[in-house]
């Protein structure tokens, strides 16, 4: 059997992350939840938010897009599935994932008005995030769009939770999971967030139960999943459910259940909170690419708290260090 040529495949929403710092009364005056991502009717109501800011990052980004780039930082090879058109977002976009050696060939969207994906991301002291994301072409992922070379050349598939929020890209999402596991390829998937999985309960209870190799989601999405305010019960199922399922809890840790066990690994402690955008899927990439390396799931977890703990010290996800040679010299690879 020939050599994989990617260490993981992501599938995602294909979405530029404006970064911009503000305090907690605009959120207060924009009437947001802290914390929380509100989807804007138009480009146009995003960018009304963005006059009122001073200027910022703006970088590729989308969860399956960070975990790809996590993947390539630490030094694994990641390709990418997802849909931009040819716009001035669009070209920040691909420039983002050829700067870190990402393949990403898909077309452009050639349809009239349709426009690359944005998410306005406001920054408080605190760190947190609060997101108003305009989905664009981004939502326009199709089955078409699902490369089985791809699937075929990669040790990992993995797939965005947020592809089930729309009829098109739940079918790439099914797709893509249907032929990686013909395949005999590890797959892997995030819950995304815990709206997300109540308006998509069953499909993403029928994918767990329906052999999943990996599932990541927090304490939250766990819950939303199972439909249960208690914690207790809803790892039980999930640990009767699923193959591999990580559980992260922030500065708690991950929690990592397989065959009847439950591992609990400890977060990585961080001088200081700068910007959480991009820790968890820059865990999920240091969890997926030690997996890929045939690591035990003990040394996964810790490499995927390495990671994240290196990205909430800087704004956006995007490290200033080599992780990979970070990585080697803190003995977490080899």
């Amino acid at each position: 059997m020939p050599v994989a040529s990617y260490d993981v495949l992501s599938i995602g929403n294909a979405i530029v992350d404006v970064m911009r710092r503000c305090d907690d009364a605009l959120l207060t005056e924009l009437g947001a939840h802290k914390g929380h991502m509100t989807l804007m009717p138009s480009s146009e109501a995003v960018r009304a938010i963005e006059k009122r800011l001073r200027p910022g990052v703006e970088v590729a980004g989308g969860g399956a897009t960070n975990l790809a780039v996590g993947v390539a930082y630490l030094g694994g090879k990641a390709a990418y599935i997802g849909r931009v058109a040819e716009d001035e977002y669009g070209r920040i976009f691909r420039h983002d994932l050829k700067t870190a050696g990402i393949s990403f060939t898909a077309p452009a969207t050639t349809v009239p008005g349709k426009e690359t994906a944005r998410s306005l991301i406001l920054i408080t002291p605190d760190g947190k995030r609060t997101m108003f994301t305009y989905l664009g072409c981004a939502a326009d992922i199709d089955a078409q769009l699902i490369d089985a070379a791809a699937i075929g050349n990669s040790r990992i598939v993995f797939a965005e939770g947020f592809l089930m929020d729309r009829p098109n890209a739940k079918a790439a999402l099914l797709q893509a999971t249907k032929m990686a596991a013909a395949a005999h390829k590890v797959v892997a998937l995030s819950l995304s967030d815990a709206q997300c999985v109540r308006r998509h309960r069953a499909a993403f209870l029928g994918l767990v139960q329906g052999g999943l190799g990996v599932l990541f989601a927090n304490e939250l999405e766990i819950k939303a999943l199972y439909d249960t305010d208690n914690l207790d019960h809803a790892m039980q199922s999930l640990g009767h459910d699923a193959q591999i399922a990580v559980i992260t809890r922030s500065e708690r840790g991950s929690l990592i259940l397989s065959g009847g066990k439950t591992l609990a690994v400890p977060a990585q402690k961080v001088s200081k909170v700068v910007d959480v955008t991009g820790a968890g899927e820059f865990y999920a990439a240091g969890f997926l690419y030690g997996l890929a390396r045939g690591m035990d799931l003990g040394a996964c977890a810790r490499l995927g708290a390495f990671a994240a703990a290196e990205v909430v010290g800087v704004m956006g996800a995007r490290p200033e260090s080599k992780l990979g040679q970070l990585a080697k010299m803190r003995g977490l690879l080899k």
